[in-house]
C-alpha cells in the first residue's frame, strides 16, 4: 500500500509542477525550430545561414503549452455554458 501512495503523491506533485508552469509562463520554446522562429542552413563555404522560416510557430518560436491549450478550451467551453442573460431594465414604480 505504501508504494501505490508513494505513486500517486508523485503523480500530484508531478501535476501540481505542470500546472504552475502553465500558469506562469503559457508559451514554451517551439520544438521544431528550437525557439529560434527559422531554419539553419548552410552555404557553400559551410556557414551557417537563416533558412525559411518555421510554418509551425508562424516564426514567433514560441508555441502554446499543451496544459495551457487545455485550460483556454475548457474556460471557452464554460463561459459559452454559463452565459448569463441579459438584465431587464428597472421597472418603474
Amino acid at each position: 500500500m505504501p508504494l501505490i501512495l508513494l505513486a500517486i503523491t508523485l503523480l500530484v506533485n508531478v501535476t501540481l509542477c505542470y500546472v504552475a508552469v502553465c500558469a506562469a509562463s503559457p508559451f514554451g520554446n517551439c520544438r521544431k525550430c528550437s525557439g529560434w522562429g527559422f531554419a539553419f542552413k548552410t552555404d557553400r563555404k559551410g556557414r551557417m545561414k537563416r533558412g525559411k522560416d518555421c510554418r509551425r510557430c508562424q516564426a514567433t518560436g514560441k508555441r502554446i503549452r499543451v496544459g495551457r491549450w487545455l485550460y483556454n478550451r475548457w474556460a471557452r467551453i464554460y463561459r459559452a455554458g454559463t452565459d448569463t442573460p441579459a438584465t431587464t431594465p428597472a421597472s418603474k414604480g
